[in-house]
């Protein structure tokens, strides 16, 4: 516009010089009209469009061909272009500069849109020294509904690791925050190939030989090696399996699933983290979640093994930087209880700003999964029994069981977890953990041939009250839920913590104990197993119930009399319906006499032994007691 200019002061001067510059000055008029119409075919600049991105990271400028150009438009146009560019190069660089310095000195004067400098400012106060403005802003980050799209991608390029972590545990965060995985072609072909290569680097030194046998399982790859294994006998002395067959014949996602088996096991070894990290392990792991993502299974031991590396902070700024945060953002929003726990454990292994506490393998965090305002006042650990595990054990009774007239009406309102669903709800200031541990009725049903050493009551006990000293289980106060033999596990572990100077937290904070069946003195199921054809080779946690068992009676004795020093409140239900176990086998697994405790209530419910933990509905007898059972021990410490 500066040609334009200094023709009309030309003109101006013109028309001073009397009456013969009247046709100079009208030649003049013309030209310059001509001139102002075609420069504005030439270009059309957006000004709002600029002032509306003037603190964003793009200029825009739309240019509308014209078939007619003289030279001066066209020489305009682009050192137009150029000033522009110029400019939007500056205020990135002065735009990256804002987060080092003060924010007064930038902001209180700019005379700007607040919105647009509000995100600005937010990211510079997650940055802040202090954690409480830290806190803060990433709340009103998450909070504000009003960020536009070109926000949302500016926060995903500067946000720092320990503010994508914070965005990625606070409820329903828009997911636009995060960067996407880095692109990884070629997934077809990475998935089963890569994954033995990452196991075949691994080293076998400080692994147990459950961690070898998995490992040697996934790389086996002649039909000749897996055919001997058929026959029987395997080098670690163990049975012979029933799934155990020709790599070559089995499909690649079973072949995946043996060397994610294995890749969990090293996971849970420290000095391996760093093995499968350097070896590009969190990439091969991305290539093959993006390749499944049909398959919740493979995706949850997937995720297992994130949180797993988790655990380590060394490894934090890895996973971030290969965008796994973004997965366990959005998985934590899954509908699905169990998708949502294995993200919410590796997102709380991650965030470092918020929690001391660590969970390894087998802690699931039902509640709180997410960052929240409301202070955690307890503790409610749920520890299943035989056959059971973390999630389906605390299911809602299952719909094919509730009467056709009932199915449609509870359809909608089923969970799949009821106490992180149902007890979260009703009990908010409860943080809420699920145990979970391998049990099986037989040994033919082992995953692991070796694993048999590790299945008894004193093993499980001192392994899990590690696992829960991490987890700051005894820091506060706590109820303990358990069936069936969680129970007896249960019991084991509060008489093993007094025996722990570093436990005695766990005792004093003790408060209730839950029970729904267990076997006291022993269940009829045990001596089933020694002479069903179903049951052969019972396992050792079977053995282990035997009634009228020395081992049972001496744990009981000693737990009653801890339960009665501490003045500890103890509940328990028993079945009244016989449980199908097998074929043509149908037997009442817990009979009244062996859930008696011999301390606090007894109450008999209408249902079987796998039913006695699933409440039929959220109004249901068998939940309104328990619930109020866990709100009378807790009363004294979630009312404050």
């Amino acid at each position: 516009m500066s040609v334009a200019a200094l023709r009309l002061i030309h003109c101006r001067r013109l028309s001073t010089a009397g009456p013969h510059g009247v046709n100079k000055v009208l030649q003049g008029c013309l030209f310059i009209t001509y001139e102002v119409v075609a420069l504005d075919k030439a270009v059309t600049i957006d000004t709002s469009a600029i002032l509306q991105e003037k603190y964003k990271s793009y200029v825009y400028l739309r240019a509308t061909p014209s078939a007619e150009q003289d030279h001066l438009s066209a020489e305009f146009t682009q050192k137009t272009r150029k000033e522009l560019h110029r400019a939007a190069r500056r205020f990135l660089e002065l735009s990256s500069k804002l987060l080092l310095k003060s924010l007064d000195e930038h902001f209180s004067h700019v005379d700007a849109d607040p919105h647009e400098v509000g995100l600005w400012v937010l990211l510079k106060k997650a940055q802040s020294p202090n954690k409480a403005i830290r806190l803060q802003a990433v709340q009103e980050l998450a909070e504000n509904p009003h960020w536009q799209d070109y926000q949302y991608q500016t926060a995903a390029q500067v946000i720092d690791q320990r503010t994508v972590v914070g965005l990625a545990r606070t409820p329903q965060v828009d997911l636009r925050f995060f960067r996407q995985p880095p692109a990884l072609p070629n997934l077809e072909d990475v998935s089963e190939d890569a994954l033995r290569q990452l196991l075949a680097s691994l080293p076998l030194s400080e692994v147990d030989r459950c961690v070898q046998y998995f490992t040697s399982l996934a790389l086996r790859e002649s039909s000749q090696s897996m055919a001997a294994q058929r026959g029987g006998l395997w080098c670690f002395g163990g049975n012979g399996l029933p799934y155990a067959q020709s790599l070559t014949s089995v499909p690649s996602e079973k072949v995946e699933s043996f060397c994610l088996q294995a890749l969990v096991q090293h996971s849970k070894v420290i000095s391996h983290c760093d093995h499968i990290v350097a070896n590009g392990g969190l990439q091969i792991l991305q290539r093959l979640y993006q390749l499944r993502k049909e398959s919740q299974k493979i995706q949850r031991n997937i995720v297992r093994i994130i949180g797993n590396l988790a655990l380590n902070e060394g490894i934090h700024q890895a996973i971030v930087q290969s965008g796994w945060v973004s997965v366990l953002a959005e998985m934590l929003q899954s509908p699905h209880a169990i998708q949502a726990s294995h993200a919410a454990r590796a997102l709380a292994n991650l965030d470092r700003e918020t929690l001391r506490e660590k969970y390894q393998d087998g802690i699931y965090i039902l509640h709180p999964q997410t960052r929240g305002n409301q202070p955690i006042k307890a503790d409610v650990l749920f520890i299943h029994g035989i056959l059971g595990a973390a999630f389906k054990t605390w299911r809602q009774r299952d719909r094919n069981t509730l009467g056709e007239e009932n199915e449609a009406e509870d359809l909608d309102d089923y969970t799949e977890c009821w106490p992180k669903s149902w007890l979260a709800a009703d009990c908010p200031n409860l943080r809420v953990l699920s145990v979970e541990y391998d049990s099986h009725l037989s040994d033919w049903m082992a995953k692991c041939p070796a694993e048999n050493q590790r299945k008894s009551l004193a093993y499980r006990s001192r392994e899990l009250l590690n696992k829960l000293k991490l987890a700051g289980v005894g820091e506060r106060p706590v109820v303990w839920v358990a069936h069936s033999m969680g129970g007896l596990l249960v019991k084991k572990m509060l008489l093993d913590a007094a025996d722990d100077p570093d436990l005695q937290g766990l005792l004093k904070n003790t408060k209730g104990v839950l029970f729904y069946s267990v076997p006291h003195r022993g269940t009829f199921m045990a001596e089933y197993s020694v002479n069903v054809r179903y049951l052969l080779f019972p396992s050792i946690e079977v053995r282990e119930l035997c009634r009228d068992s020395p081992a049972l009676h001496c744990l009981n004795e000693g737990f009653l009399n801890f339960a009665k020093e501490n003045e500890i409140k103890v509940l328990s239900f028993a079945e009244t319906r016989p449980t199908i176990i097998g074929p043509m086998i149908k037997i009442l697994v817990v009979p009244k006499q062996s859930a008696d405790l011999g301390l606090g209530e007894l109450i008999e419910v209408d249902v079987d032994h796998l039913n006695i933990c699933k409440p039929e509905k959220k109004d249901s007898f068998l939940y309104r007691r328990s619930l109020q059972f866990i709100q009378e021990a807790l009363q004294r410490f979630i009312s404050q």
